[in-house]
């Protein structure tokens, strides 16, 4: 892994932090321990660059699933919606309920729930609003007699697959299901969708899953002449088939500052989001063979220094970065040690002598390696990264 490349940093001045204990409690005086800074500045500068590629006339559903990737999904949603977008998407009705709790949007505002419901689940679409995929006709027949009973009228979206092979109708049986739901009255359809399988690589598969989205969308279109909202893209399809934006598109990993691909970063300008960091606890002086955490993985080849910083695996600092990356202490690299624990790291200072107990440790972020270069050091994603930095980590939006 390279070392970290500084960035311009926001300026960290909290506007909000975000409490998820109970608020009887007095909460901690800061610093706080483990800390993930939320740029909502950045977060801004990514929907630009977005919508710089895509143009004015398509749409943006902002994809806020999983707590926004972790970034805090109230506070996403709100400062997307001032920016305009009107189209956001959740996992699964739950997530929709929960950000509907904490953030009251703008009454034009559309949210889509990706999941395909259990039957069960399908008024809590009618009760809170939210619009709900469908891939089967099972479910499409539930969902009428259900918003028929209610009196209402309940939005849907068809989501088909085209190759991803996880949810979704299959593009031969699409034309049925699309009937049935136009002759269900109390059902509105609002769009039709899919989602590629390796979006960075336009060619082959993917341009194959999107001959077929277009063989069910236009066979709708053609015999109802009806208009319906098409949307596939990705932030990988963003980058990389022009051709595939349609109406709308959905960036997710785009809007929180990194490339879809960790090892082959896009041209696309865009600047991180959130900066994962603790502070350094604790120094000491360890003489040579002397090991450090669990199962002994690491001796010191020589006397040396040795920090350990509040933040382990239960933060959201892998345990598959042990001995294997570096994390930044007051603008210099360091390289990690040891095993991560559940809730400490060692730090090899060698021997600088400058870091102190107090410090402020950066995991991945601006002032740190990004979570692009940990993430190829953990053998993962760095959308696992983000969405692994856990509830006690507290979200200082600056």
């Amino acid at each position: 892994m390279s070392g970290f490349r500084p960035e311009s940093q926001p300026l960290v001045t909290p506007v909000s932090v975000s409490h998820e204990q109970n608020s009887a409690v007095t909460a901690p005086v800061g610093p706080y321990l483990s800390e993930a800074l939320i740029s909502l500045d950045n977060l801004r500068h990514n929907l630009a660059c977005i919508r710089a590629i895509t143009g004015p006339q398509c749409r943006i559903m902002g994809i806020v699933k999983a707590n926004a990737y972790g970034h805090g999904a109230a506070q996403v949603t709100a400062t997307l919606e001032e920016e305009g977008v009107r189209d956001f998407g959740v996992a699964n009705i739950h997530e929709a309920i929960e950000l509907l709790q904490e953030h009251r949007m703008q009454p034009d505002s559309r949210l889509l729930a990706f999941a395909s419901p259990l039957a069960e689940h399908i008024g809590l679409y009618m009760q809170h609003g939210v619009e709900m995929t469908v891939c089967d006709h099972e479910t499409v027949r539930s969902a009428q007699a259900i918003a028929a009973a209610d009196g209402g009228r309940l939005r849907v979206q068809v989501k088909v697959d085209t190759g991803m092979g996880r949810l979704g109708v299959t593009p031969e049986e699409a034309a049925g299901l699309l009937e049935l739901i136009d002759a269900s009255p109390n059902l509105e359809l609002t769009g039709i969708y899919t989602h590629f399988a390796e979006s960075h690589i336009p060619e082959g598969f993917t341009a194959s899953q999107r001959e077929r989205f277009l063989g069910v969308t236009s066979a709708y279109e053609e015999r109802t002449g009806k208009t319906v909202t098409k949307h596939a893209s990705n932030s990988g399809a963003i980058i990389s088939m022009s051709d595939a934006r349609f109406d709308m598109v959905r960036p997710g990993i785009l809007l929180y500052g990194c490339h879809p691909v960790d090892a082959a970063p896009s041209p696309v300008d865009v600047r991180p989001v959130m900066q994962f960091q603790c502070r350094v606890i604790f120094v000491k002086d360890v003489p040579a063979g002397a090991s450090v955490s669990y199962s002994r993985t690491w001796s010191a080849p020589a006397t040396t220094r040795i920090a350990t910083i509040s933040a382990g695996y239960a933060d959201g600092f892998h345990r598959t970065l042990s001995n294997r990356t570096r994390i930044c202490i007051g603008g210099k690299s360091f390289r990690q040690v040891g095993t991560v624990t559940m809730d400490q790291t060692m730090i090899e200072l060698g021997s600088d002598d400058s870091v102190k107990v107090g410090d402020t440790a950066v995991l991945f972020g601006w002032d740190g390696p990004s979570a692009g270069e940990q993430a190829i050091a953990a053998g993962t994603i760095s959308y696992e990264l983000l969405c692994s930095v856990s509830r006690r980590v507290k979200r200082i939006f600056v």
